[in-house]
Order: C-alpha cells, then structure tokens, then sequence
C-alpha cells in the first residue's frame, strides 16, 4: 500500500482506482496533461509496474490540491466505465472536501528529493542567483542541454492527444493551413496599424516555411499574422512550435513561445533572461551562460506571441505595460538583437511599439479546396468521409460558414455524429447556422441520450462572468470541481499552466475558443431563469468594426449578439426549453424579446458594419418576416469602407438580400476582401451595381468573380478598381462579360493593368449591346495602345466618346434602343443590328488630351479619322505636336468632317505657326471660329453650327459635304472670328498674318482679335494700312497692346478709310480698344484734356456720318466741357454725344444749358447727377424745332435759378424742362416761378423732389394769374412729392389746378382762397387728401369770388362721412351738389 492509499484510510477504494486506471493508462496520461499542464511525463516512468506508473500519477494530481482532486475524480466518473457502487463511494470519499487530507505534504518533504520530484521539472531560479559555474561544463555544453530540453519541453506538450467524450480519434490531429496572405504594405503611421492601410497580395499564397526569411539582413524581422477570430492564428503558433520540436524549422536553434492571456497577469517589469527563464522553461545550471549564448546566436531564436490584440495597456497607449514594453525592445533590435519576433492578432488597432518595416500575413480561412482537404482528414479511413463530402458539396450555407478554419471543425464533428443516424441530406438540414453548429456540436459531446443542463448552464455563467469582466483565463478557485471536470470531459476547456514569477506557477483553464464562451454565455442568457428578458435584451447590440482602430484591447462579446439571435430561432426552442427544465413560455418570451429589438435596429440607420453584424444576427434567426424586413429597409446605395469583410460576411448578406424586391448598389472601398469571397455573391439578383477598391484584389479574385457574374441578373454597373489583377485575371472577365448582355457600365480603373489587357478589354465592347461607359483609367498605357484604341472608338458603332487625358482613359458609348426580345438573341445578331443603325446615326468625340502624342501619331490619327464616322469634337490639347502637327491637322480639319470642336491648345505652337495653322485653315468653308493665344497655350478651332444641324447627323455630314463641293463665290456668307490674342504679335508679324487672313475674308463677315498682344503704336499705323486689304470686317479688337493716346486717337482716321467701320469703342486706362461696324464710337478711361478734345474733334471732322461719340473719364474739367462744346458745331455728322460715369463740376449744368442756344443742332440735353450727361443732335436734313434740357439731381438750388433761367430764356422753342430732385425747397421754387413767363416753355415743367411745402403750393396758386400759357398744374407734398406745371404754345383759356395731400392748415384757407379768387380763368380745382374739412370748405367756399364761367370743385377724400352736405349747400350760395363714387361734386354758375 502506497503512502496516500494509507492516508486515505481506505485500502479496498484505493485499490479499486488504482486497478480502474490501469486498464486505460493513456486516458490517464491525458488527463495528467489536463490537470498538470507543466509536468514533464518521463519516458522512464515506463519502465515502472503499471501499477506503480498509476500510484505516482496519482500522487501528483493529489499534492496539487482539493479542486485538482475533486476535478479529477469526477473526471473519472464520468467518463470511464465505473460501476455504480464505486462510482457513488469515490464522489463520496474523494470528490467533496470532507474526503481530501492535506497530511501528505510533511511527509513528501522527508522524502529524497529524486523521488519527490521525479518526472517534474526542477523549480525555477531567479537569474539574479545563477550557481556557480563548473569548470568542466563549458558555455556551449550548457547551452546545447538547455537547447535539448527546450525541444524535449515540446515534444512532450505536443504529444497525441485522447479524443474526449464523442470525438473522433482525428479531432486533435487534422491541421490543414488556411490562406495566407502576405501584405504589400508596413506600418507607417504612429498611432499604429489600421486594417485599411494594409494591401494583400491576392494569388501569392504564403507557406508556413515561407513566413520566415532565413537570409541574413534582408527581410523584416518582424512578422505579423493578422486573422479575425476562429481563422486559426492561436493553432497556427502552436503548429510551428510543434513543427519545430519535430525538427522542420531547423532554421530555428531556439523556440519560444508566449500568449499574451498569460503575460497580461504580468505587473511587474521583467528583464528578457527572466521573461524566457521564469515564465518559460529555466536551464539545469548556468542561466547567465545560456542568455549569452542565445544573444550571440539571436539570428537562430524565434520568439512567438499570441494574441498581441489583447495586450493590455493600463497606463494608456502612450505607456504600455512592462511585458509590452519588452516586446517592443524585442521588435525594435534593442533587446536580443538578430532574433525573429512573430506576433498574432485580430484586425484592428495595433500597438505603436511595432516597428514600420514589420511584415503583415493575413489569414484568410479556408477556401473550398481546404474545407474539403479538412474534411478528408478529418473522415480518414472512415465510411462517413464521402457523405461528408456530399453534404458540404450540396450546401451553399454550410459550406460558406467551413470558410472559418474553428467552424469547420465544429461542422465535421456534427456530421460525424449526425450522419450515421441520418438519411443523405437531412444531416445538413440540421445545421443551418452557426449557432445551431454549437448546438449539435454539444450534443455531439454529451453523452447518449442525456443532455447535462446543469453543467451546461452553470458553465454557461462562469463564461459570461468572464466576458463581463473580460477575463478568458480562469482558476481552480474560479469554477467548481464537479464543472472543471465537466469542461475536461467534453472539451469544452483547455487547461495550461501560467507562470507569473520564478517559482510561481499555477495550473489555469479556459474555454477551447473565445466564441465557445460566447456561445455558452448565451445560453445561459436564454435558459437559465435567473436572467429575466429585460437583462437579456441588452446583450442584444450592435458594435462597429470601426472601433478597433481606436480601441487599444478588442472587445470579447462580438459574437455573442450573434449567438442570442441564433438561440431565438424557433428551431432552438426544444433545445432551450429542455435546458430550461420545461420552462417553455419563459423560453418563448426571451426569443420574442431578441427578435423585436432587431427589428427595432433593422429600421435604423446603420453604418457598415454594423449592417454586416445585423444581417448575421437576422440569418440565424431564420425568420423570413424580420429577414424582408431587414432586406427592405437597407438603403439603395449600401458602402462598405475600410473594414474587413470574410466570405461568411458576404455569404450572410446574400442571404438576407434574396429577401429584397428591390434593386441594391454594394460599394466596398477598401475593405480586405478573401480572394474566393466573390463566390458568395452568386446568384444575389438584387444587386444592380457591385463595386470593388482594394489592392487585396488581384487574380485569384478576379476568377471567382467572373464565376458570380453571370448569375447576377441585374447587375447593371460593375466596378473592380486600385486591385493587383493581372492578365490572367482579367481574361477571366473578358470571357465572363459577354455573359452578362445587361451590362451599362464597366470600371477597370487603377488596376495596373498591361496593353495587352486593355486590348483585350475593349475587345468585348461589341458584345455588351447596353453598355454605356468603359472606365479603363489609371493604367499607364502606351500612345500606340491609345491609338489602338482610337480604331476601336472609330470602328466600334455604338461608341459615342473616347476621353483620354493623362490617367483618364473613359469610352462612352450610346446604345441603340433595343426590346428585351432583341437583347435575348444571339450575340452576332445584336452585333450586327447594332452595327446597321450605328451607321445610320453616329457622331463620334475623341478627346485625346496630355498623351505625349507627336507629329507621326498626328498623321496616323488623321488618316485613321478620315475613315471614322461624323466627329463632334477632336481634342488633343496638352500633346507635343508643335508647329507641323498643328498645321497638319489644321489643314484636315476640312476633310475630318467636325461638327463643334477642334482643340489643339498646349501643343508648344510659335508664333511662326500661328502663319501656318491661318493659311491651313483658310480653305476651311465651315470654320466659325479661331481661337489661339500662345501665352495661354489655346488653340481652338470651332465649327459652323447651322439650322441643318438639327436634322441628325446624316444630313449634317451630307451639308458638310456639300459645302466642300461648292466654289468660294458660292458659298452662304457667315460670320467668323478669328481671336489671336496674347501671342506676342508684333508690327514685323501683321504682313505675313494680314497675308494669311486674307484667304478667310470672302468666306464671310469676319471678327478679327488682336488683343493682349505687342503691337505699339507702330503696329497701330502699319494695321492701319493693311485693314482695307482685309476686305469689310465686323470687328477688330486691338485691346491691351500698348497704344498711346495719340496712336488711339488716330485710329479715328479709320472712319474716313474703312467703309465697314462705324464704331471706335476706346477705354484707354483698361487698353480696350475696339472697331466695330454698327454705328457708335465710344472714349473712356481717357485724359480728356482739351488738346486732346480737340485733336479728336479735329479727326473726326471727316468721318461719315451719322456718328455717336461716347467718352468716359474720372473727371471732366469746365474747360475740357467748354472745349468740347465749341468744337460741336465742326461735327455735322455727329447724332450723339454721351459722357458716361465722368465727373462733372457744379458749373457743367450751364455750360450745357447754354448749348441749347449756341448750337441749333443740339435738340436734348440730359444730366443726371453731375456724372452722366447725354447730347442728341438733330441731322442735317431735320429743320430746327423744340428742344428739352433735363437736369435732375444736379443740386440746383435758389442761387442758381436765375442764371440758369436767363440761359434757358435765350432757346427759341423749349418744350420740356425737367429740374426735379434738386435742392430748390420753397425759396428756389418762388424765385423760379417769378422767372417762369421768361422763359419760353412750351411743354412741361417737372420741379419733383425738391423739398417744397405748402407755401410752395400756394404760391403757385398765386402765380397762375401772371403765367396766361399755364394750362395745368398739379402738385402732390405726400410720398410721391411731384411738382409739376404744364404749358400751351398760346395763352389757354381754361386752367387746372390738382393740389393732393398738401395738408393745409386753418390759416392757409383764407390765401388760398385768395389766389383762387384772382385766377379767373380756373375752370377745375380738385382738392385730395388735403386736411380740409367740412367748415374749412365751406369757409373756402365761401371767401371766394363767382367764376366767370363754369367751375368745377372736387374734393376727394377718404371718408366721406366727414363732409354733411346739406350745410355744405346751405354755404354754398347756389351751388349745386352732386355725389359720385365717394367724391362731392358741385357746379354753380
């Protein structure tokens, strides 16, 4: 009897175990390795007794401690074949605390430490205390042990493991490796890596032996393994260690690998001997000795971290904790320097500790080569394999979530357990979604035909807890023994040791996955009663992916939303209600409390991903109301930037979208995309518009795109730019285009792609009857692909436009209208109608912009252009054609046919060829206009547009046509401009120009520019000379060269040498300077000095006539006025003289009244405010007759009226006077009314707006009696403030007097009265709105005398009532009353 069996006091219990393990001693050894994950099984324990081996294994479990023991026994219960009796004697006696003894440890402690601590490994020294050194051991003896036991260490860990309770014996042993990606792209940014700056190469799997690069000093030496959650970055590092144990990667002398779950319990900092010393594996002897040799040979040390994302950095990103700051050291080359660091984390926000040359991997699952590899690995030598496989080759839903390596280990143990009790196709049917994967998976573990709610459900809430608290590694003390055994039984947990100091070390456990406690959290979250539906529902969330680029740790609950909306599906009802002990209604109302609060986030507006998360939770529902509901309220355009997308994500989305009527547009712009993710896209007929921008995109992309497309019904635009795809991409898509005839628009841009490649692209254009646009941009194609290209354009006939401009590389096109049964024919068919009507009606623009085109490409281009279609426009400005490819196209234009636009600019044109483009182009009958301006690089040539144009294109190009045909002499005269501004033009340069004009003068009425150039006055005179060898021109524009004031007024000369010239538009500050032929002539921005006036008067003396002169200047001094205005009489022809926004002194309003006498010609003077004055004269056929002087705004006031009256008095016939809005007020006005029968007035005196009062009104009555021609005169003092009198050429017998709103005050009535007394001859007063009431008319009425004729009152009011007219009449003496339209009439004689 052995020393515990002893003081367990029991000796027929103990045997019994002992016995009980021995018949299953590799059950045993697995079990060790669960519960003492840090002991080391030694090979020489297998010389022992069976027995024997059994009693020491059973003495370690028992020094670990009561939860240990506890766990262990209930392990054995469970799982081995116990008989009852002894099953209920050991949980009695060793399974409770009551039963465990702790006398044992006094007496191992006697014990030779050989034999207490055979199989253990020795206990961890601190490196501070490295013994004393042996002389006979020397540095690579010790360094060559600790290596051995380092590879020893790993061998021992990585042994098979025992499959768990319904496992198949391959559960453990399959390894398959995903996709890796390498990215193109570091880390460059200080705050860290995002997922969006990464680029993966598409098509360039990496191998695991390729993930390090041995060479020396090249290649990072940093690596990094990005990969979401379940891709296998946790069971790729272990592989590698394992790998290396078996002596695969000999590259390596030293492995050592850490996971970051452990290193967080780390607070203390840590030096890198005690990092790989007392948390991993310590030396036998020397420590300081082993250090130095791994520091010279760090080139041959790989130090593996798992799990960087949940680096914990409790002292904020700008102060890591201490183990990440080690691992910064070690990135960085400041520790260990030479060593290889690989790191594993999920995508998201990376620490700023790694370094920018870092190398990125991406792990991308499996694709369906690897899902069915995985499969026959997994079913190996087994009956099932082949159903297996059919299974998951019939199942879309199924096969896309085995695109994540830990999901398809949980679907291959589900089958394994379904299929032999299932028919072919129903096994699948159990496994919808991946919560029902975790379902059937615990089924799959528990035993038959029993289902462990308890254990289920309390470990359910353990996990929670931990999510809560964010904690993923748990101990003995944090979870029962009885649950610990179950999660040891039913591989639900993994145990490992954890290490925290030297000595320090304690045996941990954790869920095999992080999704495996996410899903156990929801159910307990869904069955257990202690959770009611309001706790539940806030679970129930939505988390942006976009977060992880600012969080520092990832969030440990992503999938559980995933998992509770899975858990409400009616299909996991029995399953819950079972867990929930019959508690169905309870069940139910949780399910209908998950299902409402997506709907709620269903009609909100979401940001991408969380639309993604949402539509994951909707499709493991599996209910078809919130599916459509979902489907339907996503918006038309739904983009998805710069997150990371798997082939799950999209399967998923495909799902809910067969719910939607509605068309849909998909944008992913930079979201890392699986190479085959495009395979989950097959079949979706909602998508109307599919866009892709990612560099991740190349090849192996493109391929399994071009296998989706032609099932996308409505796809309408596609969309593949910035991607890596190659020829061999691409002609996948060219083959797979053709298939899809409802194609409208295809972009290919900034994709790299070859010449070749975008031959071949084009090449599909005929077969694409809808297409629209052709997006080839940013592909760096050479200028003979382009001019490949340009055939295309022109041979091609339904392409409308071909745009070409650096990058920039777009085909427009304009397909003809064709039914649905047109389009349903053969391709050859649509090819060849579409062929017949392009040639019917095409107009073709070609825009061949900055594309280092030359002469040779010029000559190949028009020769091709002369075969093409009708062209609307040709464009290639920004090109290298210089004078001769100018002139060359210049001189084709005729033949090319355009109908709009030719545009040559920024071709590095000369002066030299301005010549040549103008004789070129001379020969050009339908040439509307030239434009070339050689300091802004603009030559344009515009085409005749005619009334013809409108009948379409065919008759268009027969016009054209026929103009070619026809003789100069019969050609319709048009008008044309030719603008050559800016050029630098000089006087030695207007012969040969003048020269080359002179062939486009009989082609119409010509507009010729010369402005913004060097002409000079000498220019001036030597283009005076020429201009009559130009024929009859419409303009010329000489603005902005330089003139002076005598050259500019010498071109006045032009009037009397030039027929067609009629107008001279000159504003000499601002250079401009124009000829023109409609009449007028215009001086503005001039010196107006008097030499100057007359200098000008002086050569306009001989011009024909009629002339109009408009001048214009700052200021116009009363000389130069005076000047101006003695030399009119020497101009008979002049018919108007305008000086227009100038300066006039206070004076001028005389000097020009004045001018009404002393010039007869003169029939209107107009001033307005001192700044705009107008002369118009009568032609030398009209006979003398009235004139009119208006001089508002000039203020006049009372100082002025004399003068100005006695100037007005000399006019013979002065039939309108206009002096309103001055400053005359009541003073000026009585003193011109004094003047007025001076003055010969016989029409209309206007005195508005002059800030007169009643006084002003009452003179006026006063002073009718001494002005016989006044025939009316009216005054309103309201707010329209007129003032106006009215006159007849003879004396009128009967007056009027209107007096409106003059509010007249008791003690005007008796003057006014007064007045009206003394006019006898006032036939009507009419009174409005002037505050005379009802006794002040009649008091007015009757304080004046009788009219000698007949007389007419009418005072209008707005209140009648205010008037009582039988007193009025009794008043009135006589007179007689009369009421019409609220006015009182009253006539008496």
């Amino acid at each position: 009897m052995d020393p515990v069996g002893l003081q367990l006091g029991n000796k027929n219990l103990w045997s019994c175990l002992v016995r009980l393990l021995t018949k299953d001693p590799e059950w045993l050894n697995a079990k060790m390795k669960f519960f003492l994950p840090n002991m080391d099984l030694d090979s020489r324990n297998e010389t022992l007794d069976p027995e024997q081996r059994v009693i020491l294994q059973l003495n370690k479990l028992h020094v670990q401690g009561s939860a240990t023991w506890q766990s262990f026994i209930h392990c054995v219960c469970m799982q081995l074949e116990v008989p009852l009796d002894l099953e209920v004697l050991l949980l009695s006696t060793f399974g409770s605390d009551d039963g465990f003894t702790s006398q044992l440890g006094a007496e191992e402690k006697s014990q030779p430490e050989s034999q207490l601590h055979h199989g253990l490994k020795r206990p961890h020294q601190s490196c501070g205390s490295s013994p004393r050194r042996k002389q006979c051991r020397t540095q690579l003896e010790l360094a060559k042990k600790y290596l051995q036991l380092l590879r020893t260490s790993a061998q021992q860990r990585y042994r098979s493991r025992i499959p768990g309770s319904g496992q198949p014996h391959a559960f453990h042993q399959v390894y398959v490796p995903p996709i890796l990606r390498r990215a193109t792209a570091s880390l460059d940014t200080p705050e860290g890596a995002m997922m969006g700056d990464l680029k993966v190469e598409d098509g360039t799997d990496v191998s695991i032996s390729d993930l390090f690069n041995t060479r020396v000093n090249k290649g990072p030496r940093v690596t990094v393994l990005l990969g979401k959650a379940g891709m296998g970055k946790t069971t790729l590092a272990h592989r590698l260690c394992q790998k290396w144990a078996e002596g695969h990667l000999d590259c390596f002398q030293a492995l050592f690998l850490f996971e970051f779950r452990q290193l967080n319990l780390i607070t203390r900092f840590l030096t890198l001997s005690q990092l790989l010393f007392d948390l991993y594996l310590s030396p036998e002897s020397d420590h300081d000795a082993v250090f130095q040799y791994l520091e010279k040979n760090a080139d041959q040390v790989l130090l593996i971290f798992d799990g960087l994302d949940e680096a914990l950095q409790p002292r904020g990103p700008d102060s890591p904790g201490p183990v990440l700051t080690l691992f910064s050291r070690l990135c960085h080359g400041t520790l260990l320097p030479g060593c290889r660091v690989m790191a594993t984390s999920r995508p998201g926000k990376l620490p700023a500790c790694l370094p920018a040359e870092a190398a990125m991997v991406h792990m991308l699952g499996f694709d369906g080569p690897r899902v069915e590899e995985y499969v026959n690995h997994f079913f190996s030598a087994q009956p099932s394999r082949e159903g297996a496989l059919v299974e998951l080759q019939t199942n879309g839903r199924l096969r896309s979530l085995c695109a994540v390596p830990a999901l398809c280990q949980v679907a291959c143990l589900c089958l394994h357990h379904l299929l032999p009790d299932h028919a072919p196709g129903q096994s699948v049917a159990l496994l919808p979604t991946m919560t029902q994967l975790y379902v059937q998976m615990v089924r799959a573990l528990s035993p038959p035909g029993r289902l462990p709610t308890t254990s289920l459900l309390d470990l359910g809430e353990v996990a929670l807890r931990g999510l809560e608290t964010g904690k993923v590694i748990f101990y003995a003390e944090d979870i029962a023994p009885p649950l610990i055994a179950f999660g040891a039984t039913h591989s639900l947990l993994t145990s490992f040791c954890v290490r925290t100091g030297p000595g320090h070390q304690e045996t941990g456990y954790a869920f095999t996955h992080l999704s495996l406690q996410e899903f156990l959290a929801a159910l307990h979250l869904m069955a257990s009663p202690k959770v009611n539906k309001d706790t539940l529902t806030q679970y129930v969330t939505l988390h942006s992916r976009w977060v992880q680029r600012t969080k520092a740790r990832l969030g440990l609950s992503d999938h559980l939303p995933t998992f509770l909306a899975g858990l409400a599906s009616c299909t996991c009802r029995p399953f819950l209600s079972h867990l929930a002990q019959g508690s169905e209604d309870c069940v139910g109302a949780k399910q209908a409390a998950v299902v409402q609060v997506l709907k709620k986030l269903a009609t909100r507006k979401l940001t991408g991903p969380k639309v993604v998360q949402l539509c994951h939770c909707v499709d493991e529902t599996q209910e078809p109301e919130l599916a459509s509901l979902t489907a339907q309220s996503l918006p038309y355009q739904l983009p998805f930037h710069n997150f990371q997308l798997t082939c799950t994500d999209l399967a998923t989305l495909t799902n809910i979208l067969e719910h939607r009527e509605a068309p849909i547009h998909l944008d992913f712009d930079g979201c890392p995309l699986e190479p085959h993710c495009p395979e989950a896209l097959v079949g979706c007929r909602q998508i109307e518009n599919l866009s892709f921008k990612s560099r991740k995109c190349g090849d192996a992309f493109a391929e399994a795109l071009s296998r989706s497309l032609p099932t996308m019904g409505r796809l309408q635009m596609l969309g593949l730019a910035g991607s890596k795809i190659t020829a061999r991409g691409i002609s996948h898509l060219v083959k797979a285009l053709p298939l899809c005839p409802q194609l409208e628009e295809v972009s290919f841009r900034d994709n790299q792609l070859s010449d070749q490649v975008v031959l071949n692209i084009v090449e599909v254009l005929p077969h694409l009857p809808r297409l629209r646009k052709l997006d080839l941009s940013s592909n760096s194609i050479c200028v003979s692909t382009l001019l490949c290209l340009a055939r295309v354009a022109v041979t091609c006939p339904t392409v409308k436009m071909l745009q070409a401009r650096e990058a920039d590389l777009i085909f427009l096109l304009s397909p003809p209208t064709e039914t649905t049964a047109e389009l349903q024919r053969s391709p050859d068919l649509q090819e060849s109608d579409s062929q017949r009507k392009g040639a019917q009606s095409r107009s073709l623009t070609l825009r061949l912009q900055k594309c280092q085109l030359q002469v040779h490409d010029a000559e190949a281009l028009i020769a091709l252009l002369q075969e093409g279609p009708q062209l609307e426009e040709v464009d290639l400005s920004g090109n290298q054609l210089e004078d001769e490819g100018c002139r060359l196209m210049a001189e084709a234009a005729s033949q090319l046919r355009i109908a709009r636009k030719l545009d040559l600019s920024d071709n590095g044109l000369s002066v030299t060829g301005v010549h040549c483009v103008l004789r070129a182009v001379s020969a050009c009958w339908t040439l509307a206009e030239l434009h070339i301006s050689l300091q802004h690089k603009t030559v344009v040539f515009m085409f005749a547009q005619g009334p013809e144009e409108q009948e379409g294109p065919q008759e268009r190009a027969a016009f054209l046509d026929s103009l070619m045909l026809q003789m100069p002499s019969e050609l319709p005269l048009s008008s044309r401009r030719m603008r050559l501004t800016h050029c630098g033009l000089q006087a030695k340069h207007l012969e040969q120009l003048c020269e080359a004009l002179g062939g486009s003068c009989h082609l119409g009425h010509l507009h010729l520019d010369f402005s913004g150039n060097a002409l000079g006055d000498e220019g001036a005179a030597r283009l005076a000379q020429l201009l009559p060898g130009l024929g009859a021109l419409q303009s010329l524009n000489l603005s902005e060269n330089g003139l002076s004031l005598d050259a500019v007024l010498g071109l006045a000369r032009c009037f009397s040498t030039l027929q067609w010239l009629f107008h001279l538009d000159i504003s000499f500050e601002s250079q401009h300077i124009l000829l023109r032929g409609d009449k007028t002539g215009s001086l503005s921005e001039c010196p107006l000095e008097p030499p100057s006036l007359t200098r000008l008067c002086a050569t306009l003396k001989d011009c024909p006539g009629p002339l109009e002169l408009q001048l214009s200047c700052v200021f116009l001094s009363d000389q130069s006025l005076e000047t101006l205005l003695d030399c009119l009489p020497q101009l008979p022809q002049l018919s108007l003289l305008q000086l227009s926004q100038t300066g006039l002194s206070p004076k001028s309003p005389f000097l020009l009244a004045n001018t009404l006498s002393l010039c007869p010609r003169v029939k209107k003077v107009d001033l307005r405010s001192l700044h705009h004055a107008t002369l118009h004269f009568r032609s030398n056929e009209e006979q003398e007759g009235v004139c009119c002087g208006r001089f508002t705004g000039c203020s006049l006031s009372q100082e002025h009226v004399e003068s100005l009256c006695w100037l007005l008095s000399k006019c013979k016939d002065l039939s309108q006077v206009d002096l309103s809005a001055n400053l005359l007020g009541d003073s000026g006005l009585r003193c011109l009314l004094e003047c007025l029968p001076k003055v010969p007035i016989s029409g209309s005196l206007d005195l508005s707006h002059n800030s007169v009062s009643q006084e002003s009104a009452l003179y006026l009555v006063e002073t009718l009696p001494s002005c016989p021609r006044v025939r009316e005169a009216s005054v309103n003092l309201g707010s329209e403030q007129s003032f106006r009198i009215h006159f007849s050429r003879e004396d009128q017998a009967g007056k009027t007097l209107r007096l409106s709103e003059c509010s007249f005050r008791p003690e005007h009535v008796s003057r006014l009265a007064t007045g009206l007394s003394q006019s006898l001859q006032l036939t009507e007063l009419t009174l409005t709105q002037c505050c005379l009431g009802q006794k002040q008319l009649a008091i007015l009425l009757s304080l004046m005398g009788r009219p000698a004729g007949l007389f007419n009152l009418r005072d209008s009011t707005r209140h009648t009532e205010k008037l009582s007219f039988p007193r009025l009449e009794a008043c009135a003496l006589g007179f007689k009353k009369k009421k019409e339209r609220k006015e009182e009439i009253f006539r008496g004689y």
